[in-house]
């Protein structure tokens, strides 16, 4: 493959823009692929090279990259409509009314523009809710760029990972690590009367995909209305894209007090929400006293992309074709991670996947057929990641200087680094996945 015209933009764009990208997952070395356009399951960049598309832009990309022909004509109808207005639509009220319909949880919904947004106005309505200010975090887990949750450290001490971010910030977060259900008792025995929220992913996505252990969600769910805080699941990445329509909370059973989300409910567009009860709700502006406001907030031509995104997927079993795309790919990764890598996990769930490049492990007899499930019967459940310190002490360096570069020789277009999921879409074949496990073949 050619990537001259990649190379040549990736040097234009050092001049003007910061490390030559937008956000710093898009960077890989020597330099990334620009991309050009989209095709159903593939993306084309800027040199001509095709690959078939397992970023899905980090998630939102749920139909593919040609729309349906419905999804279109209402996009482009609004677009002609006018862009925005700085005032309320309906459709913003029917895109909220389908997700209170479909996620037990949520009664109410604010919509704001990014997933940043949203767990920055669930950590401030929770802070507000409850009149407490300390928030339980996982370590190693990811709520945007805020300054609430950008720290690192222990329940002893958490420090800012980022420089600035004023050390207060991070005195009022308290990290702990997922699946450990000692860690989080003690920190209520010990801090109970001063928190607010425990904040988590119901599956860590920013860590290769590390699965809840059972009955650690319950545990989350019974320590925080025995002590007055609020459970709040970020799910801007799992959000109408793991648990269907129900969302990953209804997948495993859980009823959060807050939500986030974000990726699929823009169809594509920049979009955030915050739902939760209607008590907690009522608390933010205008009904209540808790600020928070935009101006692209509820912009209509998101909330029509959305909606019909949305009701396009509850129409048409999209839910269905990629669960079992991702049991046919993930059981493919299995055996082929058998032969050639037994030290290797495959994770992942409905239509998210990922190889963590783990060590020392136990060999592949036993193993979750399609991906780990923290199953404790499992040979590997030992040493398969069950928190994102696994993850990191993963082989990181060769899946962002080699494997990934390969895979793009062979037509495969994955996430630059260890940590971030691979995601399916509608628009993905049974002959993308033959392809993918081919490439996989020969790189691994």
């Amino acid at each position: 493959m050619r990537h001259t015209t990649s190379r040549d933009l990736y040097n234009r764009a050092l001049s003007v823009l910061p490390g030559g990208v937008n956000s710093p997952v898009r960077a890989s070395q020597p330099y990334p692929a620009f991309i050009e356009r989209g095709d159903g399951s593939h993306v084309i960049d800027a040199d001509g090279n095709r690959y078939i598309d397992f970023v899905a832009g980090y998630g939102p990309v749920l139909l593919g990259h040609d729309l349906p022909d419905q999804v279109i004509a209402a996009i482009q109808s609004q677009v002609s409509d006018g862009p925005m207005y700085g005032a309320p639509t309906e459709v913003e009220i029917e895109l909220a009314e389908f997700i209170a319909r479909h996620v037990p949880s949520i009664e109410m919904v604010r919509f704001v523009n990014s997933g940043t947004e949203a767990t920055t106005a669930a950590v401030r309505l929770a802070r507000g809710y409850t009149g407490r200010d300390k928030v339980v975090v996982m370590q190693g887990g990811y709520h945007g760029a805020q300054e609430s949750t950008l720290v690192e450290g222990d329940r002893s001490e958490a420090v800012p990972s980022s420089p600035g971010i004023p050390a207060e910030f991070a005195s009022q977060t308290v990290p702990v690590p997922f699946n450990d259900e000692a860690a989080i008792e003690q920190v209520f025995t010990e801090q109970g009367e001063d928190i607010a929220a425990v904040l988590t992913e119901p599956i860590l996505g920013n860590r290769g995909i590390v699965m809840p252990q059972e009955g650690y969600h319950d545990t989350l769910r019974a320590l925080t209305r025995e002590h007055g805080a609020l459970l709040i699941f970020d799910e801007v990445m799992s959000g109408f894209r793991v648990g269907g329509l129900g969302c990953a909370q209804s997948h495993f059973g859980i009823e959060p007090d807050l939500t986030t989300l974000a990726k699929v409910i823009g169809g594509g567009f920049p979009v955030g929400a915050v739902g939760g009860r209607a008590e907690i709700m009522e608390s933010l502006t205008p009904s209540g006293d808790v600020f928070e406001a935009g101006t692209f907030s509820g912009h209509p031509v998101t909330m029509t992309a959305g909606l019909e995104t949305l009701r396009y997927v509850a129409e048409e079993n999209v839910y269905q074709h990629l669960a079992d795309l991702g049991d046919e790919i993930r059981s493919g990764l299995v055996d082929i991670v058998a032969d050639q890598a037994p030290d290797y996990t495959v994770t992942g769930i409905d239509s998210m996947f990922k190889v963590i490049f783990t060590r020392n492990g136990a060999g592949q007899e036993g193993v979750c057929s399609a991906g780990c499930r923290q199953d404790p019967d499992c040979t590997q459940s030992e040493t398969c990641p069950t928190d994102a310190s696994d993850v990191e002490a993963a082989a990181t360096d060769r899946w962002e200087r080699v494997f990934y570069h390969k895979m793009r020789e062979e037509g495969v277009l994955l996430t630059p680094n260890q940590f971030e999921s691979q995601f399916l879409t509608a628009a993905h074949t049974q002959e993308d996945i033959e392809e993918t496990l081919e490439a996989y073949k020969a790189v691994l």
